[in-house]
């Protein structure tokens, strides 16, 4: 028997295991590419520093919106960020792997590829070229017709023309795709509340196929600090790494290779940590053998002189504009925040905030989860969540004297250069015990806030009915006291009435938002 060898291209790959990036059937495919276009939009301007202004409009092919579900949609997608330069344009639609994602900072995408798959997706379920259209000056427009070569990996431009823009910059994207609506209608609409709770620095506009208008308008234009460009931690680093670093650098001594190449590692730890390995320091790393080079990447995990990293890398959203976004869509009674202090796992680093919200009008009985990574909204498999985990394995519910059924919302959100997602799709985080530790003391703090919120509640309101049982026989004492001692005016107990001080208690406790 004779085998047979052959090799795909990863438009390929990813052609035969859409399911792998979210893709799985019409209904999530729909939800999937919805959310990437937007995720790219919004990465794009915040390193810019461009308050977002985002349009995303659906609509059927046919224009009947009776006609049964799945069907043929058209995806309207339109930023006002800084656009791509065109000589760019075709790879970045059209070739997998092709992208701005795959410096080491925090960015929403992990592999620059979900946009591409939301195109070959379109593509080979409706047979419809994808239109791109980008201006990086206001001042000239550039449009594309494209269609991916599966096999070459390779876009194909069917036709590109340029126009005239007065003052518009950035993409406008139109696709083709086949889409369930009808399941995937309540997901997209809680994609979108849950985006503006944690971009409340932008503006969403959605139109669905029915034609009705969603806006979550910006209500603040603070926006969080861009995230800079890092370098490889050596407690992240393995063999295949390494074996690039080396082939990409023009460092001829290991001592100046340490130090050019690793976050945090300056010439006098590369020195430190050279002689604890055993390594000459002035050796050309391009002459290590294989066995070298395994031997160092051991010596880089097991060395205790190397820096934690830092999270310059890193753009929280940090506690003011968390609460900006938790008050404007949940509209609580008691809101608070905390921000953990930076920490790391394998050598990638991480920051994790957490949000608490108590009752108001639109939180309903019961504890409600919203989980967050890289500003990401994650809506599906909650309970394999770390946070879940947490939530109902690792606190102690009964020490805060939280009533059971309180209208209680939490939001956890984890940035990091490398979010350590189960899965492909990117819905929910994998329990690594560095994470699991900083959720729970997040948790744990929020939690003692909202304890001592609701113990001054009680207080106060104990105070108030005590008031109100003097407010009623005060004055039947007065007048008695008026009646037997002959006073002809009562006595003054309207001072002992006053609640001035309460009123402090009130405002500060009471009416947080």
């Amino acid at each position: 028997m004779i085998d047979v060898f052959a090799e795909i291209s990863p438009s390929e790959f990813f052609y035969r295991n859409r399911d792998l990036a979210g893709f799985s059937n019409p209904s999530r495919a729909l939800y999937s590419a919805i959310r990437e276009f937007i995720e790219n939009s919004l990465d794009a301007c915040e390193l810019h520093g461009i308050l977002p202004e985002i349009f995303v409009r659906l609509t059927p092919m046919d224009f009947d919106i009776n006609s049964q579900d799945p069907k043929a949609y058209i995806l309207k997608v339109r930023d006002n960020g800084p656009g791509i330069d065109p000589k760019y344009v075709p790879k970045a639609f059209g070739q997998v792997f092709f992208g701005s994602k795959f410096q080491l900072r925090q960015s929403r995408g992990m592999f620059g590829m979900g946009g591409t798959m939301a195109i070959l997706y379109g593509q080979i379920t409706t047979n419809k070229p994808v239109r791109i259209t980008t201006s990086v000056d206001g001042i000239q427009a550039f449009t594309f017709d494209l269609l991916i070569d599966v096999q070459g990996n390779a876009p194909i431009i069917l036709k590109k023309d340029s126009h005239p823009t007065e003052g518009f910059t950035g993409i406008t994207l139109t696709l083709n795709l086949e889409g369930d609506y009808s399941r995937a209608s309540q997901k997209i609409l809680d994609y979108f509340k849950q985006l503006a709770m944690v971009t409340p620095y932008a503006n969403f506009t959605f139109i669905d196929p029915y034609g009705r208008l969603f806006i979550y308008k910006r209500v603040t234009k603070i926006m969080p600090v861009p995230p800079k460009e890092t370098l490889l931690h050596p407690y992240g680093t393995d063999v295949e790494a390494i074996r690039r670093l080396i082939k990409q650098s023009k460092d001829d001594s290991m001592v100046k290779f340490m130090s050019n190449n690793f976050h945090r590692v300056g010439k006098n730890i590369a020195s430190k940590f050279l002689n604890y390995a055993g390594f000459d320091q002035e050796k050309d790393p391009k002459t290590l053998s294989n066995d070298e080079i395994t031997k160092l990447v051991k010596a880089l995990h097991t060395f205790d002189g190397f820096l934690q990293p830092d999270a310059s890398c890193l753009s929280p959203l940090g506690e003011e504009i968390l609460m900006t976004g938790i008050k404007k869509e949940l509209e609580p009674e008691f809101i608070t925040a905390t921000t953990r202090p930076p920490s790391a796992y394998s050598g990638f680093p991480f920051i994790v905030e957490v949000g608490l919200a108590y009752g108001g009008k639109i939180l309903q009985r019961g504890l409600k989860l919203f989980r967050f990574a890289n500003r990401i909204p994650l809506l599906y498999d909650e309970a394999n969540d770390v946070a879940s985990k947490v939530l109902n394995e690792e606190i102690e519910w009964k020490r805060y004297k939280i009533p059971e059924d309180a209208p209680l919302a939490i939001i956890t959100h984890v940035c990091s250069t490398k979010i350590p997602y189960k899965t492909v799709g990117k819905e929910y985080l994998a329990d690594r015990p560095e994470l699991e530790k900083e959720l729970r003391n997040a948790i744990r703090e929020v939690l003692r806030k909202l304890s001592l919120y609701l113990s001054r509640k009680v207080s106060i309101e104990m105070d108030k009915r005590r008031f109100n049982i003097y407010g009623k026989y005060l004055p039947l004492i007065a007048k008695f006291s008026k009646e037997l001692s002959g006073m002809k005016k009562l006595p003054n107990y309207k001072k002992l009435l006053e609640i001035k001080r309460f009123q402090k208690d009130i405002e500060e406790y009471i009416d947080v938002k």
